[in-house]
């Protein structure tokens, strides 16, 4: 109405408010009738609501506090114990477990989900962090990467089992998934380390028995002694800080054994910008799950064909992360904790 009154047509106030046009005359026609009485709503046929707005509210309020805040020891509250302390909090005299139930599954909040994370502690987490970004985008200190630079995403990931079920996985039929035994026996675990060529989408990698700083140096060894990173002008190295490829010692030993290659470190707890991790769920996706290897040599094998199908089928990962992104994810975060504003990408 407010709108109207300000000369908008029905079409604009639809467009506006994302309604019909039909709906906006509707409602237009109704206030000129009755004034403010035409915006209420008009008596229904059926039976009439039995809680009101401000019932339902405070039973959604409770559900989004903390059990232990009522002295529940509980970390969530169920619907049969949120209808009970509705009921003694003086809410409301009476209301099944149904209805509650009901009322938070339509809601946009869903208090008993819960998701983990980490607030960053880098100070130097922003300037990092675009320093990598820049080189997805293909530019380091303000100049574009010539044709013989290449960026490497490297990581390992560690504890690939081999598991050997006792029963023999049954295929899918219909109206019945694929039924993978339950039982297992260990035999043992290794280390499949990759590095990830962002702007090629090819992948070098080997299986270690265990991670450290030897086997990734093997890794480094196998990709730096073939080409065309033998030969190229800079090979920027993108790592986190796991103990395989730690802080400035590692830095060195890699530039020391390669002179054209140079190790940039992402912000402690940022392994989510390495794109090497995206290749690593991949894996996860389609080589390793569900699992049944008879043994280590089994793994590695499925390892490094799947390795040889991805690069002969792959295309980059298209990255949309961007320095601004990155500056609007730092605001955010900073307004957890104004005291200590996190300092944003130049």
């Amino acid at each position: 109405m407010l709108a109207a009154a300000d000369g908008a047509s029905n079409a604009a106030i639809g467009r506006r408010f994302a309604i019909d046009a039909d709906t906006a005359g509707k409602w237009r026609r109704r206030f000129c009738l009755s004034g403010i009485e035409g915006l209420l709503d008009l008596p229904r046929s059926g039976r009439p609501r039995k809680f009101t707005a401000e019932v339902v509210a405070g039973v959604k309020a409770l559900a989004c506090e903390l059990p232990t805040t009522a002295g529940m020891p509980m970390t969530r509250w169920s619907c049969p114990e949120l209808a009970r302390e509705v009921v003694t909090r003086g809410v409301v005299e009476q209301i099944s477990v149904s209805t509650v139930r009901r009322w938070l599954a339509a809601d946009a909040i869903k208090p008993w989900q819960h998701r983990s994370w980490i607030f960053p502690r880098d100070p130097y987490f922003a300037s990092k962090a675009t320093r990598v970004l820049d080189l997805y985008a293909r530019t380091f200190d303000g100049e574009p990467l010539g044709k013989d630079d290449f960026v490497l995403s490297a990581d390992e990931k560690p504890g690939v089992q081999a598991r050997h079920r006792k029963h023999p996985s049954l295929e899918p039929a219909a109206h019945r998934p694929m039924r993978v035994e339950a039982e297992y026996t260990r035999n043992g675990t290794l280390a499949y380390f990759a590095a990830y060529d962002v702007h090629r989408a090819h992948v070098i990698g080997r299986c270690e028995p265990t991670t450290g700083i030897v086997p990734f140096t093997r890794l480094v060894d196998q990709v730096m002694s073939s080409e065309p990173y033998a030969s190229a002008r800079r090979v920027f190295w993108v790592v986190d800080n796991g103990a395989s490829h730690r802080n400035w010692a590692a830095a060195q030993r890699l530039n020391d054994a390669y002179p054209n290659a140079h190790m940039v470190h992402l912000p402690v707890h940022a392994s989510w910008l390495n794109q090497v991790e995206i290749y690593f769920s991949v894996v996860q996706r389609k080589a390793l799950t569900p699992d049944n290897f008879t043994d280590l040599d089994a793994v590695e094998q499925r390892l490094v064909a799947f390795q040889d199908h991805y690069n002969r089928t792959a295309n980059p990962f298209d990255w949309t992360f961007t320095r601004t992104d990155l500056n609007d994810l730092l605001t955010r975060l900073g307004n957890h904790n104004p005291h200590t504003p996190l300092p944003l990408a130049a």
